[in-house]
This record gives structure tokens, C-alpha cells and sequence, in this order.
């Protein structure tokens, strides 16, 4: 089976919990738009933040950055989350275009790669002709994926959350990364 990039949906509401479980608690899934505000515990909750990601005037994010996200689906289980920010403001430049995460039981079969190659075409699509990736210095997974996109380390930096690595991927032709 292939996974789908999806829009954020309340149909996934069991399968999204079942991934957010797995990781533990805390915000700490990349690619999600999940914030400290956000109150995903009760349906009504998880309605607003779903409806936050998707019904923003023109993906508008709460940052003021204009943001596209997209969850990581395969046969209706949630896999992950990706998300692709648009231009140069200091979010942007701080945490990256593309944030990722795929959780831990989907992890090592390569989705992460073809996720990040969908989201490279989206911003080819949208004019972009390079991106920026930050990731845990330490994430050697994320690194990896990043570098299969022809990622360039840019620096490694001290930030309030630890070291980041920073990426810039060069988007030239149509992926054709595969799973």
C-alpha cells in the first residue's frame, strides 16, 4: 500500500490519538501545527485545531506565516504530519520550510523520503526554488532523509531547544523518490 498526503480531517480523529500515543505525551510531532493552546483531548477540541490548520484564510498560520499541512495517511492509519511554510520571515528562518515527523511504528521504511519529495514538489509548485530543513542535530533519521533530497548542511546551531542541523535543499527537477 502507498501512502497519501492528506488534508487534516476529523474522520481520523482514532488513528491520529493512536499515532500522538506513540510518541508520548508533550508537542513534540514535527509537522503537526500542534500548539501548547491547541486542546485535542475531547472532539470538540481536536474539531478547532483541525479546522485551525485547514480553514486558515490562505494557510496563514498563528505565526503570521502562511503554511500548508498535510498528514501522512496509508490505508487510513495516520503515519505522520508535514508541513511546508512559505516565505522568508523569521519563523521560517528559524524553524525551516518543511518540518516532518513520522511516527515511531512507521519509521525506517522510507516514507519520510517520499513525504518530503511530495512536499518539494508543492513548493516547486508554488515558485520556491530552494528550501530550508532544520533538524535535531542529534536526529540522525531526519538528517539522513534530508540529505537523500540533496540536502547541504548549512551550519550547525545552538538553539533554545538544543542543536540544529540546517539544510538547504535546491529544488531542481520533479522528484522521483519512491517508497
Amino acid at each position: 500500500m502507498v501512502p497519501d498526503l492528506a488534508l487534516p480531517t476529523t474522520d481520523l480523529h482514532p488513528s491520529w490519538f493512536e499515532a500522538h500515543a506513540e510518541w508520548g505525551p508533550g508537542l513534540h510531532e514535527d509537522g503537526f501545527g500542534l500548539l501548547p493552546t491547541d486542546e485535542i483531548e475531547s472532539p470538540r477540541g481536536f474539531e478547532a485545531w483541525v479546522a485551525r490548520l485547514t480553514d486558515e484564510p490562505d494557510h496563514w498560520n498563528t505565526n503570521g506565516t502562511r503554511c500548508i499541512y498535510r498528514w501522512i495517511v496509508e490505508g487510513g492509519k495516520v503515519l505522520g504530519g508535514i508541513a511546508l511554510r512559505y516565505g522568508s520571515d523569521e519563523t521560517v528562518m528559524r524553524t525551516g520550510h518543511i518540518g516532518f515527523g513520522i511516527r515511531p511504528s512507521a519509521r525506517q521504511r522510507g516514507v519520510a523520503t517520499w513525504a518530503l519529495g511530495r512536499m518539494l514538489d508543492d513548493a516547486r509548485g508554488l515558485g520556491m526554488d530552494r528550501v530550508l530543513l532544520v533538524c535535531a542535530e542529534d536526529n540522525v533519521g531526519s538528517a539522513k532523509t534530508i540529505e537523500r533530497h540533496g540536502g547541504v548542511l548549512e551550519s550547525i546551531q545552538d538553539t533554545k531547544l538544543g542543536l540544529a542541523r540546517r539544510y538547504w535543499v535546491t529544488i531542481g527537477s520533479r522528484s522521483t523518490t519512491s517508497i
